[in-house]
């Protein structure tokens, strides 16, 4: 009789062939600074308060421990196969083909948004000076005229500075980093010189004006959890650095935790370097007719008249670095699709410097679709928060398939406590979508649809043979997202006091508010978790996922 043979318990690595690793331990913590530091930072600080009053300073601190925990599930992953965009290609060594398509469909179409958008905050911010570079249509700001040649110009710009190659893309973020983290610190150095009221952390309605539940729905309302997304840049370039075991998890905790002493830091200067003056009406109240944002409101209302013109510059400096960094991810999002054999394989062609060209190619022509004026633009950013929690979240359940399917396999950033810092993980992840709230949702929910039926165009329609579907493996993201849905469906979030329209959270009057909606997204995410564990790939299939996927070897022209 013959013996069976042992399911192996450890997979050889394979690393992607013909990319360049020159992206060192700096310039990769910087890629996820520079991504997190983008328009939003200059609107944050205002939303905040006005949802949560002086309580934001909390919502910064819980929303940065969130993305951090969901960061470490990304770092035992990222740093075990340092690949060029993990996040999409992780779901498809546990999972298969159809959980790695469904999280990194979304994950794309979220990521090509924001190139676009930081394109259009650009613009935005530019119109006092060039005023014919956009129009507001319906409260709405859309290209308009001549706009439309520098967005495309500057689309065409990133994606050039991404074709040339990684080590010139990565200087040149490098130095804009630099420039952000500059101003940042000057702003808060001299807000709290100039202008320190700490009675205003308590005397105008108190430390929670909105209650306690407005710090957790300001995280997503005002921009607060959008803002650290950017955190996922270590993963997606963790296959061109140069040390990954070293350089990834430096590059993911350490983004977030700097980001999150200077977005507090600034939370708290805003707060208590506002005049009393404008405080009458109450936080809801609170706003700034400055076009460059509140900070440089602020400045000039302190009568700092030079803030106000380096935060006028740097309102464009700082959605530009942020748009080209996202041009880049989403090219390498693009990459790992096809790595998949989720996409056509040209988008695997390389340059003679290592980079996905094609795939860049892909990301300028979509990028400049979303400059089209479509209803609702400004809820994209809510869009983008919710589908970017819908692509982390398998995350947290490869790292608990993966310690059963090759639980021999080295782990040089391994995390303790088994299965409960991947739950955690998963739990915040739903939170952030929950948090996002049913109008926003509905319209993620079109974007899988739509991505589905390019999933099936594809698989009937190319010519070469293609990875099983495993459909049953991957059973889990309809049953969880379908779950999710319907939870959102009922939900109750309505705090009404954010200015921008497109960062309110427009909730609805169902049963399950912010409580209880927690306890039953708690519930939900354990169920999960646990039945994605139970029909995981076998071992066997996993390891051949991992050490031979069927486009191991891409084309190089």
């Amino acid at each position: 009789m013959a013996t069976p043979t042992a399911p192996p318990t450890r997979a050889h690595v394979q690393l992607d062939t013909g990319v360049r690793r020159d992206v060192n331990k700096i310039s990769l913590l910087f890629t996820g600074v520079g991504a997190i530091i983008g328009s939003g930072w200059l609107f944050g600080a205002l939303y905040a308060s006005q949802i949560a009053g002086p309580a934001a300073i909390l919502s910064w601190i819980v929303g940065a421990v969130m993305i951090m925990v969901i960061g470490f599930v990304y770092a035992e992953l990222a740093v075990m196969f340092p690949v060029v965009g993990g996040i999409i290609r992780f779901p498809h060594y546990s999972f298969g083909s159809f959980a790695s398509f469904s999280s990194g469909w979304i994950s794309w179409l979220a990521a090509a948004a924001v190139t676009p958008i930081e394109v259009l905050a650009t613009l935005q911010y530019t119109d006092p000076y060039i005023p014919w570079l956009m129009e507001q249509v319906e409260g709405e700001w859309v290209v308009s005229g001549f706009g439309w040649i520098p967005a495309i110009g500057l689309m065409a710009l990133y994606s050039a500075i991404n074709v040339l190659g990684v080590h010139l893309f990565a200087k040149l973020n490098n130095a804009l980093v630099w420039w952000k983290l500059a101003v940042i610190a000057l702003v808060i150095v001299v807000f709290f010189a100039v202008s320190f009221n700490p009675g205003n952390i308590t005397d105008f309605g108190g430390f929670a004006p909105g209650g306690y539940g407005a710090i957790f729905t300001a995280i997503p309302a005002a921009g607060i959890a959008f803002s650290y997304l950017g955190f996922r840049n270590g993963v997606e370039f963790a296959g061109e650095t140069d040390n990954p075991q070293r350089n990834v998890p430096f590059a993911l905790i350490g983004s977030v935790l700097l980001t999150a002493v200077i977005y507090v830091l600034l939370q708290i200067a805003f707060i208590t370097g506002l005049p009393a003056t404008v405080l009458g009406d109450g936080w809801s109240s609170l706003e700034f007719a400055e076009t460059a944002g509140p900070l440089a409101g602020l400045s000039l209302a302190l009568g700092v008249v030079w803030m106000a013109w380096l935060l006028r510059i740097d309102a464009i400096i700082s959605p530009a670095d942020t748009g080209l960094i996202y041009a880049g991810v989403t090219t390498r999002l693009s990459y790992a699709n096809a790595r998949n054999d989720n996409a056509p394989q040209s988008l695997t062609r390389l340059n003679n410097r290592g980079i996905p060209y094609i795939s860049i190619l892909l990301m300028f022509v979509v990028g400049c679709f979303f400059f089209l004026p479509f209803p609702g633009w400004a809820q994209f950013i809510g869009f983008i928060t919710s589908a970017f929690a819908v692509s982390f979240a398998p995350g947290a359940l490869v790292v608990g398939a993966l310690r059963r399917q090759i639980p021999d396999q080295e782990r040089p950033f391994k995390l303790p406590g088994g299965d409960t810092i991947p739950i955690l993980a998963f739990f915040f992840s739903n939170l952030l979508v929950f948090w996002s709230t049913w109008s926003i949702n509905e319209k993620m929910l079109i974007g899988l649809l739509v991505g589905y039926i390019v999933y099936v165009v594809y698989h009937m329609t190319t010519k070469h043979s293609t990875p099983p579907i495993d459909f049953k493996s991957g059973s889990w993201f309809p049953i969880w997202l379908a779950g999710m849905l319907i939870i959102s469906y009922l939900g109750e979030m309505d705090p009404s006091s954010a200015a921008d329209p497109g960062l309110v959270l427009n909730g609805g009057d169902g049963p399950i508010g912010i409580g209880l909606g927690a306890i039953v997204i708690a519930i939900w995410s354990v169920l999960v978790y646990y039945y994605a564990m139970a029909v995981r790939l076998p071992a066997q299939r996993a390891v051949a996922y991992i050490e031979k996927t069927p486009t191991d070897a891409p084309m190089k022209s």
